[in-house]
């Protein structure tokens, strides 16, 4: 097993390093002249943004001082996102480059052709004026003056130093503002807060009496490193705005400690709702000491659902722990949580990852609220 662990490593380490060498070559390398000061500000670059990727990774779970971990997360993180995007862009790149070149190459051809026939109607004509200005006064005819004109072969725009020059700033230009140009986008829209999705569920057990109940769902807000205290704000205004019957805090709400992101999550405590605000656990509380969060959160007015389960006016709310519990023997218990309900009334399950559907099928859950796939945050890896 140790052995196939440290092959993988080195595979993942090769491939960060080709890929890395691969966009230094399309976005520096090809792109300016050797010993320059942006060929040695990108080179600079290529080696310290992995660095920091990696410091951004690593710093977290080594336990450095959280100051430490938010200096490297900004930077660290969003050039991992960076070089996804760009490494994509210039991939499409490679297919355009060869178009580019043949056009390039197509009018310089045209353009020298053209300049050939004008070059030699000019010489002819110059050449004609001499010698008939400088044929003898005697009347003797001059010898006809003769011309012969060849127009240059325009160079290959493969191997021209400035068009090739050209199509290497153009495409790694493209891809820089479309990779980048989709990181800052992606950055913007975490930024702004959360947008509001509203979905009508027709539930068939519950009673009329519970038609348009309202429950807002927010799941993985991953207060960190990278969002803090403002990020939370945000994410509680959002909600308020709804005006719901009932909140529902569906896991994965920090990565970090209650020591370090206390303070981040202090907003939570605003959140208003007629029913109250609930909470599950997600797999990154559980890297993050889920009892202890557990135990801060229910201190902000959020009401933990540990494999429990309360009713309602039209139906009953039940929430399970995450899977990644089962390493700490505090994994879902369907049983315990659902098991001895009235089954003629409507339910609805909190549970962090969709994958246990299965069991809430098996216990009668008429609908599971979930988060953990972020929607396919980081496009192709929806």
């Amino acid at each position: 097993m140790a052995v196939v662990f440290v092959l993988v490593a080195v595979a993942v380490l090769a491939l960060l390093v080709g890929v890395h060498r691969y966009v230094w070559r399309r976005l520096v390398g090809d792109t300016t002249a050797p010993g320059s000061a942006l060929r040695r500000a990108g080179t600079v670059a290529a080696w310290l943004l992995p660095l920091l990727s990696v410091g951004a990774l690593v710093s977290g779970r080594a336990g450095a001082p959280f100051r430490l971990q938010q200096t490297l997360a900004w930077p660290g993180f969003l050039w991992m996102a960076a070089l996804l995007y760009l490494t994509l862009a210039l991939l499409v790149g490679e297919a355009v480059r060869p178009v580019l070149r043949w056009v390039l190459a197509r009018r310089a051809v045209d353009g020298g052709t053209a300049g050939g026939v004008g070059a030699a109607a000019g010489s002819d004509a110059a050449e004609i004026g001499s010698s008939s200005a400088e044929a003898p006064a005697s009347g003797t005819p001059a010898a006809p003056a003769t011309l012969v004109v060849e127009a240059p072969a325009p160079p290959s725009s493969a191997t021209h130093p400035s068009r090739r020059l050209f199509v290497a700033r153009a495409v790694g230009g493209a891809a820089a503002v479309a990779g980048l140009g989709t990181v800052g986008y992606g950055t913007y829209g975490v930024l702004r807060g959360p947008r509001v999705k509203r979905v009508t569920v027709p539930l068939a057990k519950l009673p009329r009496s519970a038609h348009g109940f309202r429950i807002a769902v927010v799941s993985d807000i991953h207060l960190g490193p990278v969002l803090g205290r403002a990020h939370t704000q945000r994410i509680v205004d959002t909600i308020n705005r709804t005006q719901p019957d009932l909140i529902a805090v569906v896991g994965d709400l920090v990565d970090g400690t209650v020591a370090d992101l206390g303070p981040a999550a202090e907003p939570l405590a605003g959140l208003t709702a007629r029913h109250g605000a609930f909470f599950v656990t997600g797999n990154h509380e559980y890297f993050s000491g889920a009892a202890q969060w557990v135990d801060h959160v229910r201190e902000l007015g959020l009401h933990p659902l540990e494999n429990a389960r309360v009713e309602m006016g039209g139906f009953d709310l039940a929430g399970v722990n995450d899977i990644a519990g089962e390493s700490e023997g505090q994994g879902p218990d369907f049983e315990r949580a659902l098991g001895d309900r009235d089954r003629t009334r409507a339910s609805v399950l909190l549970a962090h990852q969709p994958v246990v559907i299965d069991d809430a099928v098996a216990h009668g859950v008429d609908l599971q609220l979930s988060g953990h796939t972020h929607g396919g945050q980081l496009w192709p890896g929806n």
